[in-house]
């Protein structure tokens, strides 16, 4: 994701990275967990968001080492 350029997947990937990060943020500043209050205490649905969110952030993790199929000229080391 180097020069701007990335697909819809990473864009997606990073939105919900960064929504996560502000949950988090919330919840460490404030004691508000958004996700809990908007969709109930560990609900099913609440589970949901956190899953998708903690995958979210491994493909994120995984991007830090590998780079995006979509974006294959944008990773080239250099020599």
């Amino acid at each position: 994701m180097t020069g701007g350029k990335c697909c819809g997947v990473c864009k997606v990937v990073g939105l919900l990275v960064g929504i996560g990060a502000l949950n988090w943020g919330l919840v460490g500043i404030f004691q508000v967990d958004l996700v809990a209050k908007l969709l109930g205490d560990m609900t099913m649905p609440a589970r949901i968001v956190y899953g998708i969110i903690g995958v979210a952030g491994l493909l994120k993790l995984v991007s830090l080492v590998k780079c995006c199929p979509c974006s294959s000229g944008s990773c080239q080391t250099k020599s």
